[in-house]
């Protein structure tokens, strides 16, 4: 043993816990560094435990509607369209929709976290399909989509749950 360290153990009496000097014999641990660091980390959970929690209203205002042009040129019906998770799997309700040109499609979320994404290899017409939605992770929270296709038959997915069967066939109709 050097003259800079100490033995704190008594001798004759078996260590009981665990300390990182029974598993890295001659590990030297600086005191200072160590108080710092865990006064760092009880400060960051403080204020994390302490920061201004918003309310589920909050979080709705905050990110209810996602749209997609929905408000310009809307001049018919509102559509609304269900997302589920539940114990009968992944699904659009309803999964088939009409709708005439300047009608809004809402999707509104209901349990899961979902998108809604047309497919251009589905699709009788494929060019000027909507982007892919966002990821809507809030029940409640919509993508408004105003129809303004052609006349055909356009079918919608959601990319993380297409496979599961969460596909969905829109029917756009002249006026």
């Amino acid at each position: 043993m050097d003259s800079g360290s100490a033995d704190w153990r008594v001798p004759g009496v078996q260590a009981q816990g665990f300390l990182i000097n029974d598993i890295y014999p001659g590990f030297k641990v600086n005191h200072r560094i160590y108080l710092t660091t865990l006064a760092i980390c009880g400060a960051l959970a403080v204020a994390a435990c302490s920061a201004e929690k918003s309310t589920p209203d909050d979080r709705a205002d905050e990110s209810k509607t996602t749209t997609n042009g929905a408000t310009a040129g809307a001049t018919g019906d509102t559509i609304k369209i269900e997302m589920h998770t539940d114990a009968t799997g992944n699904y659009f309700k309803p999964a088939q929709i009409e709708a005439k040109r300047g009608d809004v499609l809402s999707f509104v979320l209901v349990t899961g976290v979902h998108n809604v994404h047309f497919l251009a290899d589905s699709s009788s017409i494929k060019v000027g399909l909507p982007a892919a939605s966002d990821m809507l992770q809030l029940p409640g929270q919509t993508f408004d989509l105003t129809v303004s296709l052609q006349e055909g038959d356009y079918y919608f997915q959601c990319d993380p749950h297409a496979a599961l069967g969460m596909k969905g066939k829109l029917e756009v109709e002249n006026d």
